[in-house]
């Protein structure tokens, strides 16, 4: 790690971390303030992300729906800045947000992944810059293969990728889904998919359900007090506890190309 804050030492780019955040989910609402021993999911996240030795500034996204008025108290009482915009073309608040706080390099964090991993964030920014890529990711949907655990997702995109594909994105499932124009099209960016081995692609530690809530709660009130624990240290806390995650292992995730019903009435870009 000390190479890397050399590393960062000589750089010039602005970091921004933006963890997408909102209180309307549809499968478990408010999810993002729901307790996780003793602290609100979205607390967790900002936590461990702030442990990262690359990211300048976090910022989190949410929209204009008084829904998420709470999540702009919550930050403003954590001393966290909250960019407020578009419910559903979730690139427009991404972009609006990255633009605000002059962001040179973007990285995507979803507020339902409280296990998120501050050193991989970091070994990931280190290969972003490294290669010299526009978008780097740790998963991607079919027909490319994930191979760390649902929950663990990070994107990462340069100023100017992410407005090309503010321009250009025209479908609702662009718009919603933020990243996709970045990596859909083979060419049109130089991109860079991260892989892990052995492959843990099957493994569900996101929070979006009832049953992912279970899973997740027992992971941290282990761990508690710490909470910044490493992914690969659940990785061998689940291995001495393999029934912990069937609780949510027939869970069937988001199909690739969803589209939040509530989306249709907003129109295309």
């Amino acid at each position: 790690m000390e190479e890397m804050t050399e590393k960062r030492l000589e750089m010039e780019n602005k970091i921004v971390a933006i963890i997408q955040a909102r209180m309307t989910s549809s499968r478990l609402p408010g999810k993002v303030m729901l307790d996780i021993a003793g602290y609100p999911m979205l607390d967790h996240v900002l936590y461990r992300v702030s442990k990262t030795k690359l990211v300048d500034e976090i910022i989190v996204a949410t929209t204009t729906n008084p829904a998420d008025d709470p999540i702009e108290v919550f930050c403003h009482e954590k001393g966290f800045s909250c960019f407020r915009g578009s419910e559903f073309d979730v690139l427009d608040r991404f972009y609006q947000s990255a633009l605000a706080n002059e962001a040179d390099i973007i990285v995507r964090i979803t507020a339902d992944c409280p296990l998120i991993d501050a050193d991989m964030i970091d070994a990931m920014l280190k290969s972003f810059m490294d290669n010299q890529v526009d978008f780097a990711a740790n998963r991607l949907p079919p027909p490319w293969k994930r191979t760390f655990p649902i929950g663990l997702d990070i994107e990462i995109a340069s100023f100017q990728a992410l407005e090309n594909a503010w321009k250009n994105a025209t479908t609702k499932f662009e718009r919603e889904h933020v990243m996709p124009y970045l990596y859909e099209v083979p060419e049109r960016f130089k991109t860079l998919l991260i892989h892990h081995e052995p492959d843990y692609g099957n493994r569900r530690w996101t929070v979006d359900t009832a049953e992912d809530l279970v899973l997740v709660r027992r992971i941290f009130q282990h761990f508690s007090p710490q909470r910044d624990f490493g992914w690969l240290e659940v990785v061998e806390l689940l291995a001495l506890n393999p029934g912990w995650e069937t609780v949510n292992f027939n869970v069937p995730a988001k199909q690739v190309d969803e589209v939040d019903e509530r989306f249709q009435s907003q129109g295309e870009k």
